[in-house]
């Protein structure tokens, strides 16, 4: 399948693509690692302003949605210049708060504007960014709960993820929330964002290859070194379409084969990445470290890649 974006699309990306690139974010993101959330707000409400969250929000609750493509669209750039905070979750909490319509019509229009951010989790396990969430969702047996409050925080693969249990009880919204399709949109913007990972890893190692010489040769020259961008790419690449056509179909098979797809690509190029960089990929006051980092929690994130290639294989089933 081919597909072509049309220029709005294109616009759309190359917009948010600029605005980040000048928001310096892997500061962004060291402050937030330390749960200093000031200025990863302060970039929230940007990314908010240029329509990200609206787009997760029915245009009866002062969104734009849902629009699925250009959510992965946009996820990308987040991913590629390594975004802070509970992106994932705000819109899969906007995915699961539209039944019924009095919790939709209190919580949605301050997730669209980015007045406030969400996390989710499933009772008992670890919500993102429960300290800087304004809303916590908890999903158990009985539906889904705002919840009253988190515990610690625990430290994660990516020091910018900082996990917290939540606590458990407060308000049940609904006892039926749509939770197939809100997991299925955290597969879909986890692999966008993956997928937008896996890039920067590509390009800033593509540089980096060509800046180092070894034996006063660049080593961007040895073949094998040549191969493994190559094939880098080539997996980020194929990825890519299997990721617009499952925001198009938002079938949890064609999902969850784009969740494998991108989390792997990006975890392969991240190790590709490490391996040209050497030791200097490991050092914390390296900006690589901070994609690194993050192409390894995403591939787990919503979804390991067996949980996902089960769904793909029962779906295949069914059919």
């Amino acid at each position: 399948m081919h597909f072509g974006l049309d220029p709005e699309q294109r616009a759309f990306a190359a917009s948010l693509n600029a605005m980040l690139a000048a928001a310096d974010t892997p500061s962004v993101v060291r402050d937030w690692s330390r749960g200093e959330h000031d200025r990863g707000r302060a970039l929230w409400r940007r990314v908010a302003g240029a329509g990200v969250f609206a787009l997760a929000v029915p245009e009866a609750h002062e969104g734009l949605g849902p629009r699925p493509l250009e959510l992965v669209l946009a996820f990308v750039e987040l991913g590629r210049h390594a975004v802070p905070g509970p992106l994932v979750e705000t819109v899969t909490a906007a995915a699961l708060l539209t039944e019924p319509a009095a919790a939709a019509k209190r919580l949605l229009p301050a997730l669209a504007s980015g007045e406030a951010m969400a996390t989710v989790a499933r009772a008992g396990g670890y919500a993102l960014d429960g300290e800087a969430a304004d809303i916590q969702l908890s999903l158990s047996a009985e539906g889904l709960h705002l919840a009253p409050g988190h515990g610690p925080v625990r430290a994660s693969l990516d020091p910018a993820r900082r996990l917290t249990p939540l606590a458990p009880g407060g308000e049940l919204l609904s006892a039926h929330p749509p939770v197939t399709a809100a997991l299925t949109l955290a597969r879909l913007t986890t692999a966008a964002q993956a997928l937008g990972v896996g890039l920067a890893l590509l390009d800033r190692t593509v540089s980096y290859v060509g800046q180092r010489t070894q034996f006063g040769v660049p080593v961007g020259s040895f073949q094998a070194v040549k191969h493994q961008l190559a094939d880098a790419k080539i997996a980020l690449e194929f990825a890519r379409p299997l990721l617009l056509g499952a925001a198009l179909t938002t079938t949890e098979e064609d999902v969850a084969a784009a969740k494998v797809t991108a989390c792997e690509a990006a975890y392969r190029t991240a190790r590709t990445a490490l391996q040209l960089h050497g030791a200097i990929g490991y050092t914390a006051e390296y900006d690589l470290s901070l994609w690194l980092t993050k192409a390894r929690a995403l591939r787990t994130a919503w979804g390991s890649p067996d949980e996902c290639r089960d769904t793909v294989l029962n779906g295949a089933h069914h059919h």
